[in-house]
């Protein structure tokens, strides 16, 4: 049996640090709309990208909703 393979077209997270995603996201989508589509209080309430980054890496399904979401705006 062949290794399972990606869809070549599906991009992947490879490579892509969180703080990498955060930033792209705030800098594209602004705050506001990132807490729009993941609401949490790191993005609604004084949102900066250091404490982003404290609270996705400590829990693991908000940062997997912002995985998500980064890996959506970089299909558009």
């Amino acid at each position: 049996m062949d290794a399972i393979k990606k869809p070549e077209n599906r991009p992947s997270l490879e490579g892509v640090t969180l703080e990498m995603i955060v930033t792209h996201l705030s800098e594209s989508m602004g705050w506001e709309a990132m807490a729009a589509a993941v609401p949490v209080r790191c993005f609604t309430h004084d949102p900066s990208i250091k404490s982003s980054l404290k609270f996705l890496r400590r829990t693991p399904w908000a940062r997997a909703k912002v995985e998500q979401l980064y890996l959506w705006q970089v299909r558009k």
